[in-house]
């Protein structure tokens, strides 16, 4: 069972930045990509950015420019660094991770999520 812990929301005025930060933990796996969605009221869940394992970056368009995700040096950590940050990113955020056991079994978690609030 692989357990994600993520840190770094809260409530920012427009144009601020906040870095949010999500460690997997567990036994027996690998991980393929690690990243962050988020789902803002009302609409569906949505991609924010993906690191693959070969650092390989995926952006949304709608945070390409402004949002940037890196790896951590602790094995299995991702950053997402968010900076001009406007009203219309308020919404939860979760990680997700994505990868096999070492039995190759394939999985997909998500966190909890974290809520990120920007005031106009």
């Amino acid at each position: 069972q692989v357990q994600l812990a993520e840190s770094g929301g809260g409530l920012v005025q427009a144009g601020g930045s906040l870095t949010l930060s999500c460690a997997a933990s567990g036994r027996y796996f690998t991980v393929d990509s690690m990243g962050w969605s988020r789902q803002r009221l009302g609409n569906q869940r949505e991609l924010v950015a993906q690191i693959t394992s070969g650092a390989s970056t995926n952006y949304g368009d709608s945070v390409k420019g402004r949002f940037r995700i890196s790896r951590g040096d602790a094995k299995n950590t991702v950053f997402l660094q968010m900076n001009n940050l406007k009203p219309e990113d308020t919404a939860l955020y979760y990680c997700e991770v994505r990868g096999h056991s070492d039995s190759l079994s394939p999985f997909h978690n998500s966190g909890r999520g974290t809520q990120v609030t920007v005031s106009s």
